[in-house]
């Protein structure tokens, strides 16, 4: 039987081993956080957060929150208090942990000048106590290796069944594409380039692959992942699409009150199946689940899945902005935002933030308050043209999309267009 430290002792000379059969390769050094993701710096972690070792990048392909761990962000140990690496990855993870969601962890980079102690992690799984594990769906671990199961050895007997479940590792980021919107995601340059490598290490001398077949266009029923222009064109004219229309009218009715709406998932298939319905024009009766996160999933997901964000690329750079307008006039720039809106953009935005007004006016029971939904709907309205939204860049669409909906009346009074519909 392998004692603990022995073990330890093991998982060391494993990640030196690493190292030095990847410095044969190539040189590595630690990333630097990318300049858009740099919080300012009055944030109370500022000291941490500047590195971009944790980051929030959207939702996954079923609304979970997604939340990422880069080691090559890292810097070493002696730059680094590893306690407030803990606080501030707790005080990430309170904001999100009352809903699903999930975790990626990118092991790449993470070297013995930058590691934490063994010791820091038994400390840090003991600090995330239920609260943190109930709604985590799963941890993916991004290119694992020896060092890895080495330590998962140590930390077996610390570790439930359940919460152990909750593991997949992942050797390509291409496996990730799978489970995630891999377009939000933050992924370190370090680790695309190491994933390369990788990929060209396992085709060895194999012929280059087959290029994929340029995708099919879309059904003349499709819902999911097309424009709100073609989705209103094939829809008789219809100024709210379809998915829109039925969700929000079935959760009106029958979900106002349900705690923690929106926050929840639903078993994966489930939402793959409705989807295909919606596409297919088939009838879809939500009433038949018995389970009203089943139509706020697909809500997510059809606003998720649309290839221009409800709220247009156009106005991403002016929500960047909220931050810098007094706290006095921020309503009123959000104000000028929403009305600068194409009419059939204004026309859904309107009506979806309508009823999510409703939604809040019931937070006694549901818990979703404007804050809370903000959280959950922010990065599905509105999302940059290129890259993903950062964790300090989520700030600032969290505040515009709580002020929209605790504001809905003052926002949305003057503009009037034709073909208005109320939820």
């Amino acid at each position: 039987m392998t004692s603990a430290s022995d073990l330890e002792q093991l998982a060391d000379l494993e990640l030196q081993r690493e190292e030095e059969e990847e410095e044969e390769e190539e040189q590595t050094c630690v990333t630097d956080a990318p300049s858009s993701v740099l919080p300012d710096s009055s944030h109370p972690y500022y000291d941490v957060a500047r590195h971009g070792i944790v980051q929030v990048s959207g939702d996954d392909n079923y609304g979970r929150k997604l939340i990422i761990f880069s080691s090559c962000c890292l810097p070493p140990s002696h730059q680094l208090n590893h306690q407030r690496l803990l606080e501030y990855l707790k005080f990430t993870l309170d904001q999100y942990v009352e809903m699903d969601y999930i975790l990626v962890y990118f092991h790449h980079g993470l070297r013995s000048s930058n590691k934490p102690s063994l010791k820091w992690l038994r400390e840090a799984y003991n600090e995330f106590d239920r609260k943190y594990k109930k709604n985590l769906k799963t941890l993916y671990v991004v290119h694992p290796t020896n060092f890895i199961r080495i330590v998962w050895n140590i930390f077996k007997p610390l570790i439930s069944h359940k919460f152990g479940k909750k593991l997949t590792y992942v050797n390509f980021l291409d496996e990730l594409r799978e489970h995630v919107n891999f377009e939000q995601l933050v992924v370190p340059a370090d680790v695309l380039r190491h994933d390369e490598k990788l990929r060209a290490a396992q085709r060895g001398g194999a012929p280059p692959p087959v290029k994929k077949p340029p995708p099919r266009p879309p059904l003349p029923t499709q819902q999911f992942g097309v424009s709100l222009q073609y989705i209103r064109e094939k829809n008789g004219g219809a100024t709210i699409p379809p998915v829109l229309l039925q969700t929000v009218r079935y959760l009106k009715e029958n979900g106002l009150r349900t705690e923690g709406l929106f926050r929840r998932s639903a078993r994966v298939q489930l939402i793959k199946d409705v989807q295909k319905l919606f596409n297919l024009g088939k009838p879809v009766n939500f009433a038949q689940y018995g389970d009203v996160h089943v139509p706020a999933v697909i809500l997510k997901t059809f606003l998720r899945e649309l290839p221009e964000p409800v709220l247009t690329f156009r106005v991403y750079s002016q929500v960047q902005d909220i931050l810098n307008v007094e706290n006095i006039l921020r309503v009123t720039r959000c104000k000028q935002i929403v009305e600068s809106l194409p009419e059939h953009n204004f026309i859904v935005v309107k009506f979806l933030l309508c009823f999510l007004h409703m939604v809040s006016q019931e937070s006694i029971s549901n818990k979703m308050s404007p804050s809370n939904l903000s959280c959950v709907f922010g990065v599905n309205l509105v999302w940059p043209r290129h890259g993903s939204i950062s964790l300090t860049a989520l700030t600032p669409v969290n505040i515009f999309t709580e002020l929209l909906i605790e504001h809905f009346h003052t926002v949305f009074s003057s503009r009037r267009a034709a073909g208005e519909v109320t939820p």
